[in-house]
């Protein structure tokens, strides 16, 4: 059994997971377990096994009754053989060290299968965003950067949106650090507004990636996705994108779709227009007239073609996994897929891909956006999807390709190993032509 797996946010420890749950020593176990698989060198396994620098730094902010509260902030630099650190800035009030640690070693994997040139990083503060004002939020932000200022910028490590971080943030981000080295430094952070020179596509990048592998992983399969059913669970950002996308670009019938309170399942597709109305108007997607009110458990097992996880992780599980009667599972969410039911859907033939696949996308994007900034030539939302199409498809067809090269040798393997053995490899024999080991 395949148990190999990769989740980039599964870890935050959070109400609904056990607090006993060490990040970092899941995603070294995931390391081992893929470096037996692919007989990596015990030198570079050293190396990898470890972030290179951890920044925890203490910021003071004054609040807005007069006091002053110190907010502990942290900045991990995994691995950056391949290039400057690449990841996001959380702000959640149980953010970890070792989460930061486990989330720059994912993302290290995963600017490496996308074939990018940056290596992994993540950073993120301890804080309730929801108890502090704009003011308040705009100072802890610029405080971080005046603390990290050293560490990051556009030839080192470039922070991005994450977890309760937003555009406007990494504005004041941006805005902070050209503070610092006295000029515009508008590549030294991603996912910023476009009026100071973000992306145009960057929005619904992740979605779209989504859809480039979705697209692929149909023709292998052979669905026609004219013809397809799809269920989306999830109606945030990515899943709502995933559901008018999958209808723009293949004319795929959406017939059920969640939210946190359950799902609505129409067997003749579903309406974006009465959703949002009865989003609105009931808070919740169940408001939905004409269709079925199910549970998100049921949304997952329904006979559809395609199945999107798109909400939150642990959704597939070894307790469910048998029940999946989807062909094709896309991970657009973060985790949804745990370790026990990796093997249950190989042998399922279901064709799981994995999230730092499906919904890499959204570094992709970022990755534009950079070169952009540097390169001071900006580009359409059209040509920002082509070239993200380009790179998402060879990392689908670099998966697949080496999946069927293992199993051509007797050796049967999930996507989400062989993605993991092509992401390690990289980094791998980065290190070893610039001579670390």
């Amino acid at each position: 059994m395949d148990t190999l797996w990769l989740s980039h946010s599964l870890f935050l420890k959070s109400e609904n997971m056990a607090e006993d749950l060490n990040p970092f020593e899941i995603a070294q176990k995931q390391l081992d377990n893929a470096a037996e698989v692919m007989k990596l060198d015990k030198e570079a396994h050293a190396i990898l096994r470890e972030p290179m620098r951890i920044l925890e730094v203490n910021i003071p902010v004054r609040m807005r009754d007069g006091s002053t509260k110190v907010f502990k902030g942290f900045r991990v630099l995994y691995n950056n053989a391949r290039g400057p650190g690449k990841g996001g800035i959380r702000f959640h009030p149980k953010e970890t060290l070792d989460t930061v640690k486990a989330l720059s070693a994912w993302m290290t994997w995963k600017v490496s299968l996308a074939n990018v040139p940056f290596g992994g990083a993540k950073g993120g503060i301890i804080c309730d965003t929801k108890q502090l004002n704009d003011y308040e939020l705009e100072q802890l932000s610029r405080g971080y950067v005046r603390a990290i200022a050293d560490a990051v910028g556009p030839d080192k490590d470039i922070p991005a949106p994450d977890v309760y971080t937003t555009p406007q943030i990494m504005a004041w981000m941006m805005d902070e650090y050209s503070n610092i080295v006295r000029h515009d430094s508008f590549g030294m952070i991603t996912g910023k507004p476009l009026e100071v020179w973000g992306s145009e596509g960057r929005g619904d990048s992740t979605a779209m990636g989504g859809m480039f592998v979705m697209r692929e992983a149909a023709k292998m399969l052979g669905i026609d996705l004219k013809k397809a059913t799809i269920a989306v669970q999830g109606f945030g950002n990515a899943g709502m994108f995933a559901y008018t996308l999958s209808k723009k670009l293949f004319g795929s019938k959406v017939v059920a779709i969640s939210d946190s309170q359950g799902a609505i399942y129409d067997p003749n597709g579903l309406d974006l227009a009465k959703l949002e109305a009865a989003k609105k108007e009931t808070g919740s997607v169940q408001g939905y007239e004409g269709g079925q009110k199910l549970t998100n458990e049921q949304l997952l097992e329904l006979d559809v073609d395609v199945l999107i996880p798109a909400a939150i992780e642990n959704q597939v599980r070894g307790d469910n996994a048998d029940r999946i009667k989807a062909k094709l599972l896309l991970e657009l969410a973060n985790g949804p897929v745990t370790p026990d039911a990796d093997g249950i859907l190989q042998e399922k033939g279901v064709m799981d891909l994995p999230d730092f696949l499906v919904n890499s996308g959204g570094v992709i994007g970022s990755y534009f956006e950079w070169v952009q900034n540097i390169g001071g030539y900006y580009w359409s939302a059209d040509e920002v999807y082509q070239k993200l199409d380009k790179i998402i498809t060879k990392s689908f067809n670099d998966i697949m390709a080496l999946k069927k090269k293992y199993e051509s040798g007797g050796t049967k393997i999930a996507p989400r190993t062989a993605a993991y053995i092509i992401a390690v490899d990289r980094v791998a024999k980065a290190m070893k032509a610039r001579g670390w080991y």
